[in-house]
């Protein structure tokens, strides 16, 4: 078996891992515990420190990407292992993430949330979408996208590092890099409780944060599989509005115009992203 390193990224979730941390120590089964403090003003700090884990502080929070990048860089294992410090993931469940790297080869393993496992009903939604939508891009069934339990081979990881966020997508990002690079991702369901203490996702932020993960989930994929559709769509507006004018007045208006020269851009920037994403992963070998 490999070694492993767990990485808890934590923000004032002293009462929480007075909880869950003790059982994971006495379960056992990992080589190095490592708790990345984003700016707590609690006893985070010490309650990692008295179960033994290795503890790295930000003084201000930096946000869960940047605590899952520093923890990561600061892991000496094979295999790392990330989960939420909130106790919502369960350490009772590592063990069979780790029986299915072992078994079936996969570069990353996700835990899989079912229906209950989500933070509200907005989020259910939401998150059904994700998987949908990524299910589409990538060909492949995508059973949870924005799932933080997760374990990935450490070589494999570290070649997306700097393309993680230092905000709360980085589970997206590196699902679809790894779908992108073809490195297999295998999904486990995982029994998530639901978190208690205050949630460091603002509802008010979901709107855009919805955007921002859609566009990220095409952009890190396949660009051109959402621009060409969105290009092909205003050329055809274009031209039905070209012949109606015709057909009515005789004459190509500005309108028509503007459809089909936004149709020409909108595919142009498609083409351009998908030959800056081909670069990106270039040195992965697909």
């Amino acid at each position: 078996m490999a070694t492993v390193s767990i990485v808890v990224p934590a923000k004032n979730e002293a009462d929480n891992l007075k909880h869950w941390l003790p059982r994971l120590v006495e379960q056992g089964g990992y080589d190095e515990l490592i708790i990345v403090d984003d700016g707590s003003i609690d006893s985070t700090a010490d309650v990692a420190h008295e179960n033994g884990a290795k503890v790295i502080r930000h003084e201000q929070s930096m946000g869960n990407g940047a605590s899952i990048k520093r923890g990561f860089r600061e892991t000496t294992s094979e295999w790392v292992l990330f989960m939420d410090g909130d106790g919502q993931h369960q350490p009772e469940d590592i063990p069979r993430f780790l029986e299915a790297m072992q078994s079936t080869g996969a570069d990353m393993v996700v835990g899989a949330r079912d229906s209950e496992g989500q933070a509200s009903k907005g989020r259910l939604v939401a998150n059904m979408f994700y998987n949908r939508f990524a299910s589409l891009l990538t060909g492949g069934k995508v059973e949870d996208l924005t799932s933080g339990f997760r374990l990935v081979k450490a070589d494999k990881f570290r070649q997306f590092l700097n393309l993680l966020p230092n905000k709360f997508s980085y589970p997206t990002t590196s699902t679809m890099a790894f779908f992108r690079s073809g490195y297999p991702v295998k999904y486990i369901s995982v029994d998530v409780k639901k978190r208690t203490g205050k949630s460091h996702i603002h509802p008010l932020k979901d709107g855009a944060r919805f955007l921002v993960i859609i566009f990220k989930v095409a952009t890190l994929y396949s660009p051109l599989k959402v621009f060409l559709p969105i290009s092909a769509g205003l050329f055809l507006l274009g031209l039905a509005r070209y012949v109606y004018t015709y057909i009515e007045m005789g004459s190509f208006t500005n309108m028509s115009a503007l459809l089909m020269v936004s149709a020409l851009q909108v595919f142009l920037v498609g083409l351009v992203s998908e030959q800056i994403t081909s670069l990106i992963y270039k040195d992965s070998g697909h």
